[in-house]
C-alpha cells in the first residue's frame, strides 16, 4: 500500500494526538503536526501531503484562512481537507465548505468517524 502523508493542524496537542492515533489505524499513514494555521501552511508548502485535517479556531492563522491559502494554488485543489472543530453552526460549516473544505466534522468526534471520512475522501476501502 502506498504511504499517505497527512498534515494535522490543531492548537490542542491532545486533539492532534487523538487524530493521529486514529489515522495510524489505516496503516501506512505518516502524520506531520502543526500547532496553528501559520505553522500548518509553512509545513504544507514544504512537503507533499495527501490529506489535511485542521481545526478552525487557532492562534496566528485560523483553519479557514489555512484552507483558502491551500486552495489558492490549483496544484492543491484536489487535496482533501477535513475540518474538525467545535464550531457546530451551519454558517461555519457552509463557510468552510465554500472555501474548499472536503468534509466538516464537529468535536467531539469519534475515531471511527474520522477514519470513515478519510477513507471516503482518499477512496480507501
Amino acid at each position: 500500500m502506498t504511504q499517505i502523508r497527512a498534515l494535522v493542524v490543531d492548537d490542542s496537542q491532545a486533539m492532534r494526538r487523538s487524530i493521529m492515533y486514529a489515522l495510524q489505524r489505516l496503516g501506512g499513514v505518516v502524520c506531520v503536526e502543526a500547532a496553528d494555521g501559520a505553522d500548518g501552511l509553512k509545513k504544507f508548502t514544504q512537503g507533499q501531503f495527501d490529506l489535511v485535517l485542521t481545526d478552525i479556531n487557532m492562534p496566528l492563522m485560523d483553519g479557514l484562512k489555512l484552507i483558502s491559502h491551500i486552495r489558492q494554488d490549483p496544484i492543491h485543489k484536489d487535496v482533501p481537507i477535513v475540518v474538525i472543530t467545535t464550531e457546530g453552526a451551519t454558517a461555519d460549516r457552509d463557510r468552510a465548505l465554500a472555501l474548499g473544505a472536503s468534509a466538516y466534522l464537529v468535536k467531539p468526534v469519534q475515531a471511527k468517524v474520522v477514519l470513515d471520512t478519510v477513507k471516503g475522501l482518499l477512496n480507501l476501502h
